[in-house]
């Protein structure tokens, strides 16, 4: 089980300030791993890095905007040595394709798949050097079908898949491992509306085998495989 130690690794996690990001970020550091933690803005980080303090981890937080690119290559230049990235950072507009304007489309995109792309791009460029590393973009499962009033966000999570792949065939032959992983319903800031409607949730939960929805623990197994030695030949 030793190949599941995170001890003496370090994983920057981007957007970091909530929701899955804090999930993600909580999940590394009890499997060992030190965290570099980035939002726009670094208040908003405060009382996470005292919570992952009194875990006896060590914690930077960085300001990150992964709509720009000086941003971006600032904070990982801040960032230093690494070895896993979490490309966590994104939004949603949720309203009818007929309805989406230019601004919001871009919103989406910039942040969802350009910002993904760039931050692993500086990563990468830090670990292809020391031939190790580990890259987990956060996509979802409009990354694999369409749903109706989220027409840039799934074209945006579409595309983390597809830049996934092209990256995973591009950079492992440098000791780097790209995967995405895709959580499927799982309650967020973005989507809690939705849950404050009990058809909805009746109707989710009887399309969904085990008939819940995701809970944060779904997802920390697999966060934590992908970021360790386990996942190498993955």
């Amino acid at each position: 089980m030793a190949s599941f130690d995170l001890t003496g690794k370090t994983a920057l996690v981007t957007g970091a300030s909530r929701g899955l990001g804090q999930i993600f970020s909580r999940a590394l550091a009890q499997a060992g791993a030190d965290l570099i933690v980035t939002s726009r803005t670094i208040l908003s980080l405060a009382g996470f890095c005292k919570e992952i303090e009194a875990l006896g981890r060590r914690i930077t937080p960085l300001e990150l905007d992964v709509r720009d690119h000086a941003s971006i290559r600032d904070c990982i230049a801040a960032a230093g040595q690494f070895e896993i990235l979490v490309n966590n950072a994104g939004c949603n507009v949720r309203k009818p394709a007929a309805e989406i304007t230019w601004d919001e489309w871009n919103l989406v995109l910039d942040t969802n798949l350009r910002g993904t792309f760039f931050v692993a791009q500086e990563a990468a460029a830090r670990m292809i050097p020391r031939g190790y590393g580990r890259i987990i973009n956060i996509g979802s499962v409009t990354s694999v079908f369409g749903c109706a009033g989220l027409a840039p966000y799934g074209a945006s999570r579409g595309g983390v898949k597809q830049l996934t792949m092209a990256l995973a065939d591009e950079w492992g032959r440098y000791g780097i491992t790209v995967n995405c992983l895709a959580p499927g319903w799982f309650r967020t800031e973005q989507n809690k509306v939705l849950y404050e409607n009990p058809e909805w949730v009746e109707y989710l939960c009887d399309r969904i085998p085990l008939k819940r929805p995701g809970q944060p623990a779904d997802l920390e197994g697999a966060l934590v495989f992908l970021a360790s030695d386990a996942s190498e030949y993955v």
